[in-house]
């Protein structure tokens, strides 16, 4: 069986890590290095760096960010946001990304996702899907969950495999930031339409939500707001989880 993941998230605006609810009604919640370096020292098993507002100030990914986290870290590192090419991708990879995530411009121009699959290999290339649920489906959400794309989030997340996508990162809009458990049905549509990794995102509360998660069919569990805010240590959540049979790297 392999080892379930416990990926915190870092929401990067201006430098800084940012938490709001339904993408919106961003906090302030720490400096990137500083959270990077604790959440490793915790056990954390990778890390995604977001930087939410790339895409709506049509700009690249801060690099200076990604290098300043990534010299306090040792573990995976996923970078994600404004990557419009393969140009783009090239550069947060030297910065320090070992993973890059696509979203809004592979949806406009899905041969982004071959493109970073063909020059970087598929275990780089991560889409990221932020899926809320409207008129009886899931719609892909683009520009950081402010425009509906029309895009059926499980027809995406099949479409992305095929171009080369490694990993799905599937953010529930509705859930998010609301600590209301991840979107269960959500997370067991699409890991039952890929045979890639999901990794579950958006709305969790506690150590039981990622539990549900996995048993979903989560490969690996993405959460924020929980260990910003210090209620769970990633070593809490991790031992919660062995001691339900789910195997974890401790």
């Amino acid at each position: 069986m392999l080892s379930r993941r416990i990926i915190p998230c870092l929401d990067v605006r201006d430098g800084r890590v940012v938490k709001g609810v339904n993408f919106a009604g961003l906090r302030d919640a720490g400096d990137p290095a500083e959270l990077a370096a604790r959440y490793e020292s915790e056990g954390a098993d990778e890390l995604a760096l977001l930087d939410v507002s790339a895409t709506t100030d049509n700009r690249a990914t801060a690099l200076d960010c990604v290098r300043a986290v990534r010299r306090t870290l040792g573990i995976p590192l996923t970078v994600g946001g404004g990557v419009r090419s393969v140009d783009d991708a090239l550069r947060l990879l030297d910065a320090g990304a070992d993973k890059i995530a696509v979203n809004s411009a592979a949806v406009s121009r899905p041969e982004l996702i071959a493109e970073c699959a063909a020059r970087f290999g598929a275990q780089c290339v991560v889409v990221a899907i932020d899926a809320r649920h409207m008129e009886g489906a899931w719609r892909v959400m683009v520009r950081s969950g402010s425009n509906a794309s029309g895009r059926d989030a499980v027809q995406w997340a099949v479409h992305s495999q095929s171009l080369g996508a490694g990993e799905i990162l599937l953010t529930s809009w509705d859930r998010d930031g609301t600590r209301s458990g991840y979107d269960l049905d959500l997370i067991r549509s699409v890991a039952s339409a890929v045979s890639i990794p999901v990794i579950a995102s958006g709305g969790a509360a506690g150590p039981e939500d990622l539990l549900r998660a996995v048993q979903c069919g989560a490969e690996a569990v993405l959460a924020a707001s929980i260990f910003h805010d210090r209620q769970f240590q990633i070593s809490e959540v991790k031992e919660f989880l062995r001691q339900h049979q789910v195997e974890v790297r401790l």
